[in-house]
Parts: structure tokens; sequence; C-alpha cells
């Protein structure tokens, strides 16, 4: 898989400063990637260089290889985290307004935006100030004007933010629509159970810098502990006098459990054998969560 869309040593600041230090990765084209990080970290700076609303000092963002220039950005869609909306306007005519601005036709951005307001239910509030919105309906609107020009990438900061869990489901299909033509999305979001189900893969920042990047198949294995799950016929509790097991947690016949490094996981199958059926004995992955705590408190 080639990336499409490349971050390339960017280092930014502001003032004394230092928020981004060789922030190096690449969005691959139809995959989802996730950005995540906490609070400070340096995802929205990152975006809004990838944007061109912030200059870098150093370091370069390519699209295809190319530098990206205005009109390759114009084929963007973004989604900032701060509403950028027009309180007074409808929603109709806000997202009609801003398909214009992107180069299309009145009658394309009108058609456009039905069809967006449809998919994202929210036809019956197109003639609603946004301001007379809910918080949510207005993050969606936001998404809908990301998505209203038929962007060739998506570039969205926290688009789930204020969304109770029907419409997450909702915006997560007119995503995972948009990857399936081939588009790009990078997003960020402080959910990460939600971006583990939906992302294909992860970039990790702490600190203004990249401390983890990969698919997120390749990240839970390189994180993964020797952890294991065992669910046996009778109790388990045995295995807290098994040399070289940690248990991590103990319910009747399931428990889960650290291995030493010296230590095999048959061993442990064949004393778990010896005493009787065993139902299930497997690896446990880990978490995004856990694999984040671990990462950026390396």
């Amino acid at each position: 898989m080639t990336d499409v869309l490349t971050v390339d040593a960017v280092s930014r600041s502001f003032g004394d400063r230092q928020v981004l230090e060789d922030v190096t990765f690449g969005v691959t084209a139809g995959r989802m990637t996730g950005f995540v990080g906490a609070n400070g970290a340096g995802k929205t700076t990152t975006m809004r260089i990838i944007l061109g609303v912030l200059a870098a000092d150093r370091g370069s963002v390519s699209w295809r290889g190319v530098p990206l220039d205005r009109p390759t950005r114009q084929r963007f869609g973004y989604m900032p985290e701060e509403r950028g909306l027009y309180p007074k306007m409808t929603v109709t005519d806000q997202i009609v307004y801003l398909g214009q601005l992107h180069g299309l036709s009145r009658a394309d951005a009108r058609r456009r935006t039905a069809a967006l307001l449809d998919r994202l239910q929210l036809t019956e509030r197109g003639g609603d100030q946004v301001e007379k919105l809910s918080l949510g309906n207005q993050q969606r609107v936001q998404i809908a004007a990301a998505l209203v020009h038929d962007p060739e990438v998506l570039v969205l900061d926290e688009p789930f933010s204020g969304l109770d869990p029907i419409a997450v489901e909702t915006v997560v299909g007119v995503l995972r629509e948009r990857a399936a033509t081939g588009a790009p999305v990078l997003f960020s979001s402080h959910q990460l159970e939600l971006v583990e189900r939906l992302c294909d893969d992860l970039v990790i920042i702490a600190d203004g810098t990249i401390r983890a990047a990969g698919s997120r198949a390749e990240l839970r294995s390189s994180y993964a502990l020797p952890r294991y799950a065992v669910e046996v016929a009778a109790d388990a509790g045995w295995l807290r006098d098994q040399p070289g097991v940690t248990l991590v947690s103990l319910d009747g016949p399931r428990a889960v459990f650290d291995l030493a490094a010296d230590v095999s996981d048959q061993d442990v199958l064949r004393a778990a054998l010896a005493r009787g059926a065993v139902t299930s004995f497997a690896p446990v992955r880990p978490s995004l969560a856990e694999i984040f705590r671990e990462v950026v408190s390396a």
C-alpha cells in the first residue's frame, strides 16, 4: 500500500514552545487513519498544517508525491474542531454556499446538499438556522460541509464530538462509504474504543512527536503483552501457584494471566489439560487504549 498523503519531518514552534518536532506519517487511499493523542499533543496543529491554515517551520506535506498547493487543498474536505459555521444562515443555505466556494454550480451544490442532509438524517432541519440546532446536529452539518464538494481526501478534527450513539453510527457509515470510494480519511478522536473499531491505521502522537504508527493489526502485534486467557471446566485458581504466571483476573473457570519471559504458553496449557477439559486458551491482544497508555508513558 502506498501513502497518498505524506507528512514528512514537520516541525512547528509558537514562540519558545516547540509543539511539533519531525512529525512524519502517511495516509493511504481508501483507508481510515486514526490520529490519537492527549490534549495539546499536536493533533490540531498538524491538521492545520496539512490544510495550509498554518505553515510549518520545517518539513513538508505532499499529495501523491507532489508538495501541496492551494488548488490541491481545495479538493480536500476539512472539518475543524471548532465549528466554522455561520450561525444565522439556514442549514441548507450554509452547505450550498460552502459547496459553491469549492467551485460547484448552485444546482450541483443544492443536489449534493439534499443528498447529504438525507444521509445524515438532517432533511427536516434544512430550513433551520444553524444556531438553533443542538450541538450534535451542528456537528453533523459541519460534516456535511466537509463532504459537499465530493473531496478527494477527508481531514476531520474530532468528528464525533457531541454526537449521541445513533448519530455516531450514522457518521461512521458515511465515512466508511467515503473510504470505500478510495478516498483516504484522517480523523482525530478522544474516543479510543470508537477509533479502534473504525480505523484501519493508527498514528499516536505525544508531546509533538510521533510515538507509533502503523496498521491496527501491526500495532496490536508489536505491543502485545505475553498475556493469555483460559477457560477450564473447573476453577482456575490453581494458576496462582503456577510458576511464571501472574494472574490479571480470575472469575471461577475463567482467568487472564501474564507469562514470564522464560515460561512457554504450552507449559501452562499442558498444566491445564492435566487438570481436566480446557474450553478455550488464546493470547489476549492489547486494546488501543492499552497501547496508547504504553506508548505515551514510555
